[in-house]
């Protein structure tokens, strides 16, 4: 269902240097933004002048290659629309031998659209964000990396390729979020970024190795023929180690507490990671594995209970978020949610995953380079609370920024209406319980955006003194015009059902299956849904006057949400805690016994020593004794042996 066509047919294999067509250029794709990466880093402070532009246009280089790759893919029929293009050897042993081959289909090409489109627009309004700092041309390269690794990523047609995408992601995530490191929150967050992730990592490096033990490689083609052929244990297994994975790169429960903290690096790097990059990688994983998932159905009710708990999770705790870029950070956690529960509905919501998370790349980049323009002119303040009538002030910041939020809550024609809608229409009909969370979850998401539009762009002022809020430049709205614009018109991809029928040669075709109730019926309870929740928002937020500071005489509820639903917290109790006691536990252990056991032998010695140095007095006549004594046993040993 993934690779081979029903007839067996093999996927064609061109020459990376070879005359087949642009497709011979896939290379290419990766090979400019790591060539950006190289020569910002290794240029040094000679590139400061000119490295932002270089960084730029390697991004929107490889973004128009994947324009063209893409158009040509178009002009091939279904079956031609799987090309592999094999690089060179990366290493053997033994009976492995692991190739870098590079898989375009209609699953990858649009990732490579979705990376390098919104990834250029992120470049072009770092150009003004970033401005000031003095390590620009640095931050430039790492936007690179980090757009070079998800592109290997999602091209690689082997799972130790995807690795090595996947650990280039993480470094760079590390490097970006980390990148003002003088704030001792940025590197503490970059840190746990690290730290939670190879968590996740432990489960795709476990499951790559399954991988090989049982198929005898870990290439998509060869796993994904002979994946019938594997009992369901093992595919239940490989199925909760691919989710583990998921779980770690996707922020979802129980590895989401990285998600939050990843704020403190610039705005522009939580517009890639949430829009882009890191936080699509789980689904992307689960997806170009539905050959696993579709043979494992307990690992698929697994995707599925953590989705739900994620969704949800995400969602209340941005119902309490001050800070507007951890609001929307939540959101993501809540959105990604909606996209594994939909991959987790196996053949019947995987193109909507997709599809989601595509318009959902869309609205997000928008809304937080949004979040970035309005701290752009507001001084760096984050706090929405100080905050309040700005539509008059940044007025483009404004009704760009609105139609993301159109978009998110699923407000009727705009993108999120389409995409969203659909999981939760899915999920109703193919799991009850999931859906009735998903469609609780978008009456949540129009509360928490509400909130967040009403005390950002309305109300009184509430800034403090000498703050003069201001448009951004051109280069920051933009970006900012042009994601607008793909937050209205995302849904177009499903005109036709043309993104369902474009990724059935991967994913499978969708059965035909009648819901419950009309499909009108269930968009009608999503909008009552939303629509409480916009209610509710107006209710509290914009018919009463927003406290500058945050009340301590709160709820429960409350300080949980601001708390992220203790996560940290049960972390330390869970996870941190038992492993330092087994830490120490382990190390008495080692100096108690193992020490002891290579140590004793030197200390029974060295007593014996002390006690045979006494002999050494220094007294001839001691000596002369001792010869004395020692002649005499040798000849009455001599004796007794003669008799």
């Amino acid at each position: 269902m993934f690779l081979m066509s029903e007839g067996g047919a093999a996927i064609p294999v061109i020459d990376p240097v070879g005359a087949d067509g642009v497709f011979s250029l896939l290379w290419l794709v990766i090979a400019l933004p790591l060539a950006g990466a190289a020569l910002l880093l290794l240029g040094g402070r000679r590139t400061d002048a000119w490295g932002h532009w270089l960084g730029t246009l390697t991004a929107v280089g490889s973004f128009a290659l994947s324009v063209v790759l893409f158009v040509s893919m178009l002009g091939r029929d279904e079956g031609e629309r799987q090309v592999v293009q094999h690089l060179y050897d990366w290493m053997r042993v033994g009976d492995l031998t692991v190739s870098i081959d590079l898989l375009l289909d209609p699953l990858s090409v649009l990732f490579l659209l979705l990376i390098t489109g919104v990834g250029s627009l992120i470049h072009v309004y770092s150009i003004g964000y970033m401005e000031h700092d003095p390590r620009r041309r640095r931050f430039f390269a790492y936007l690179n990396l980090f757009v070079a690794a998800m592109l290997m990523l999602v091209l690689s047609e082997n799972y130790l390729g995807l690795f090595l995408g996947w650990e280039g992601v993480g470094l760079a995530s590390y490097l970006l979020i980390g990148f003002w490191q003088h704030k001792p929150s940025a590197a503490a967050a970059a840190k746990k970024a690290f730290v939670v992730n190879r968590v996740g990592d432990i489960g795709l490096s476990l499951g790559i190795a399954l991988f090989f033990v049982t198929f005898g490689s870990t290439s998509f083609s060869v796993i994904s023929a002979n994946a019938s052929g594997a009992g369901e244990g093992v595919l239940t297994a490989l199925g909760l180690l691919l989710l583990l994975a998921a779980c770690g790169k996707s922020a979802q429960v129980p590895l989401q507490s990285w998600l939050l903290d990843a704020m403190e690096g610039p705005t522009p790097v939580s517009a890639l990671i949430h829009a882009a990059t890191m936080v699509t990688a789980g689904v992307y994983l689960v997806v170009r594995s539905n050959f696993v998932f579709e043979l494992a159905p307990h690992a698929q009710t697994a995707v599925i209970v953590v989705a739900t708990v994620t969704l949800l999770w995400g969602a209340v705790i941005g119902c309490a978020k001050d800070d507007i870029k951890k609001a929307l950070a939540g959101s993501t956690m809540s959105q990604i949610g909606y996209m594994m529960l939909a991959a987790g509905l196996g053949v019947y919501g995987y193109a909507f995953a997709i599809f989601h998370l595509i318009t959902h790349g869309f609205f997000k980049a928008n809304m937080f380079l949004g979040a970035g323009s309005v701290m752009h002119g507001m001084d760096d303040e984050v706090d929405m609370r100080r905050y309040g009538g700005l539509r008059k002030l940044m007025p483009v910041t404004f009704l760009t920024f609105a139609m993301g939020y159109l978009a998110i809550i699923g407000f009727p024609l705009f993108s999120g209406f389409w995409s969203k809608d659909k999981i939760i229409e899915t999920a109703l009909v193919e799991s009850p319980i999931a859906g009735a969370a998903a469609l609780i979850g978008a009456g949540v998401t129009g509360f928490y955006m509400t909130r967040l539009m009403l005390m950002t762009f309305f109300g009184e002022k509430r800034w403090k003194d000498g703050t003069h809020p201001h448009e951004s430049p051109s280069v920051m709205t933009g970006p900012l015009v042009a994601l607008a614009a793909l937050s209205v018109l995302g849904g177009l991809l499903l005109l036709g059902h043309w993104i369902v029928d474009w990724l059935a040669p991967v994913v499978g075709t969708i059965p035909e299956h009648e819901p419950p109730v009309p499909a009108i019926v269930i968009t009608a309870a999503i909008l009552v849904a939303v629509g409480l929740g916009v209610a509710v928002a107006w209710v509290l937020f914009g018919k009463r006057a927003v406290p500058v500071d945050a009340p301590q005489d709160v709820s429960f509820a409350t300080r949980a949400a601001r708390a992220d639903l203790y996560g940290d917290t049960i972390n330390e109790t869970l996870v941190i805690n038992p492993g330092r006691r087994a830490a120490v536990g382990l190390t008495r252990g080692d100096r108690s016994l193992v020490d002891a056991l290579f140590t004793g032998g030197a200390g029974v010695t060295a007593a014996l020593g002390g006690q045979l140095r006494k002999v050494q007095n220094g007294f001839v006549r001691s000596y002369a004794l001792s010869v004395l004594g020692g002649v005499i046993l040798v000849v009455a040993a001599l004796l007794v042996v003669n008799l």
